[in-house]
C-alpha cells in the first residue's frame, strides 16, 4: 500500500526542501514521487512513500514543517505514450469515481487519489500495483 503525505513547509525559502529531503534520506526513506506547490511564503509537498510512520518519525525533528494529511492512494504502472492517461482516467470515470489527486511517480507510474479509494482500486484493479 502506498501513502500520499502532504507536508507543509511553513517557510518557502531556499533550503527548506533540502532539509526535508535530507531528513528523509538520513532515515533511509525512499521518496517514490514528489510534487510541490507554493507561494512566496509557504509550500505544500505531496510525497509518495511506502510507510508513513517512518516519515512522521523522521520529520519530528525538522522545525517549520508539519504533516497535514496522509491517505492511501492507488499507484498504476503505465506506458509513457499519448493516450495513456486518457485510458486510465476513462476507467475511473466509467466507475463513477471522482479523482482529487493525480501525479506522476518514478518508473512511469501514476498516483491517483480519491475520497472513494475502494472504488478507485476497483476501477483500476487490472492495472493497479499491489
Amino acid at each position: 500500500m502506498a501513502t500520499d503525505m502532504v507536508i507543509e513547509l511553513e517557510r518557502n525559502e531556499p533550503g527548506e526542501l533540502a532539509r526535508v529531503a535530507t531528513a528523509l534520506s538520513d532515515a533511509g526513506i525512499n521518496i517514490a514521487a514528489i510534487t510541490a506547490e507554493g507561494d512566496g511564503h509557504a509550500a505544500d509537498l505531496h510525497i509518495l512513500v511506502p510507510h508513513a510512520e517512518a516519515v512522521r518519525h523522521a520529520l519530528a525533528v525538522v522545525h517549520s514543517v508539519s504533516i497535514t494529511r496522509e491517505r492511501d492512494v492507488v499507484v498504476v504502472q503505465c506506458h509513457d505514450r499519448p493516450g495513456e492517461l486518457a485510458e486510465l482516467t476513462n476507467k475511473v470515470a466509467k466507475a463513477g469515481v471522482n479523482l482529487d489527486l493525480v501525479y506522476v511517480a518514478t518508473g512511469s507510474r501514476v498516483v491517483f487519489g480519491s475520497d472513494d479509494v475502494e472504488g478507485l482500486r476497483a476501477a483500476l484493479a487490472d492495472v493497479a500495483l499491489p
